[in-house]
């Protein structure tokens, strides 16, 4: 197979649009602007100085001396600020862009209009605080930071109810050509498959567990019932697991007080967000459906890509107990699909070539049905 050569490959280099490239442009930016304001901050502080009555008494060259070791004072601090802060600033971006690559757009529109919100209650305030002496002005600009930054993290956590008080339903659509988020039940959670999946790259959009699932699955973790408990720590190892490997997994908060049943909840979340809910439960499929909510059932999808077997194929397979109709044998195949061999039972423990009859598909997997096709070889 011909490789591309490097200097083909796509790169931040030759075109196109690269965070890490801006920022690289922006950090020296941000050190060269300040290192400038810190020399002109500099040269100020000297000519006042040089006028002032702290002055010493200088000569003219010393005047120029006295302006020149100031200018470059103010440069380098200047210099060293733009370093501290270009660093900072770069680490705030690399939050934003996580919060970001999580958020819908639905969250950042309530979100902005939340630190509009802040920043109008912290006007308000401020008329107070500018009235107390020396360290009023000062107290100002924490209130207004602290104001937006609260005000936005209440109305991103809150989106879903601020957006249905105020009657926008259109935000919870989904749009044609936006993947819509994933809601994940408990039951692919303890599952476990969907972690797999996630990390080959299948699964496209947010992934959502709410919190009334986290909430199930603690109960679970705490049951006096030896498997209950089991199953519940499990679940809740995944949640952990599906968190660290991939950035677009969030713990979402709406929850639904009005409504007792864990899946009821689940199908209205899926309704009010245009999310589709991904689950092995083959009843909430039908329900959700029913009411307009679709569900993407892993057992489908393990169903679907299944090497396909057809009538007539011999294949190879090892005999492990006997089956429920007389002179019947029961085996598997590599991918946990049952096979029946008919006038098997006498060869339980041993390998041997069946022919497929015939195939039986339901919700709940594949069954092969076949036949003897030679007995298994001797032993020597």
């Amino acid at each position: 197979m011909p490789t591309t050569p490097e200097s083909q490959l796509p790169s931040s280099e030759s075109g196109g649009f690269d965070r890490r490239g801006s920022r690289g442009v922006l950090q020296p930016a941000i050190r060269i602007v300040l290192a400038l304001l810190g020399a002109l901050a500099g040269y100020q502080l000297a000519d006042r100085m040089r006028i002032s009555s702290f002055a010493p008494d200088l000569s003219q060259n010393g005047k120029v001396v006295w302006l020149v070791v100031f200018t470059a004072a103010g440069l380098v601090l200047g210099y060293l600020l733009g370093v501290v802060l270009s660093r900072l600033l770069r680490r705030g971006l690399d939050h934003v862009d996580e919060v970001m690559a999580r958020a819908t757009g639905a969250e950042v529109v309530v979100a902005v209009g939340g630190v509009v919100v802040g920043l109008f209650i912290a006007t308000l305030i401020s008329l107070a605080l500018v009235r107390i002496p020396i360290v009023g002005p000062y107290l100002t600009v924490p209130i207004y930071l602290l104001a937006g930054y609260f005000t936005a993290y209440v109305a991103a956590k809150k989106h879903v109810e601020i957006l249905r008080l105020l009657g926008v339903r259109g935000a919870f659509e989904v749009i044609p050509g936006i993947t819509p988020a994933k809601l994940l039940d408990s039951s692919a959670i303890i599952d476990g498959r969907i972690l797999d999946i996630v990390e080959t790259g299948f699964i496209e959009g947010e992934l959502l567990v709410p919190r009334f699932v986290i909430e199930e699955l603690q109960r679970l973790a705490d049951s006096a019932d030896a498997e209950k408990r089991v199953r519940g720590r499990r679940g809740l190892d995944f949640v952990r697991r599906l968190q660290n490997s991939s950035g677009a997994v969030r713990i979402d908060g709406a929850d639904y007080p009005d409504i007792e049943a864990v899946d009821a909840r689940l199908v209205r979340l899926g309704h009010d967000l245009g999310a589709m809910i991904i689950s092995t439960d083959y009843t909430l499929k039908k329900v959700a459906e029913i009411q307009g909510v679709k569900v993407l059932n892993i057992n489908d999808l393990a169903n679907s890509v299944k090497p396909a077997v057809l009538p007539g194929e011999v294949i190879e397979v090892k005999i492990l107990r006997e089956g429920r109709e007389q002179d019947q044998g029961v085996g598997y195949l590599d991918d946990g699909t049952m096979i029946v061999v008919e006038a098997g039972s006498s060869l339980v423990g041993s390998r041997v070539k069946a022919e497929v009859t015939s195939v039986l598909q339901s919700p709940s997997g594949k069954m092969i049905f076949s036949r003897v096709s030679s007995a298994p070889p001797a032993d020597g």
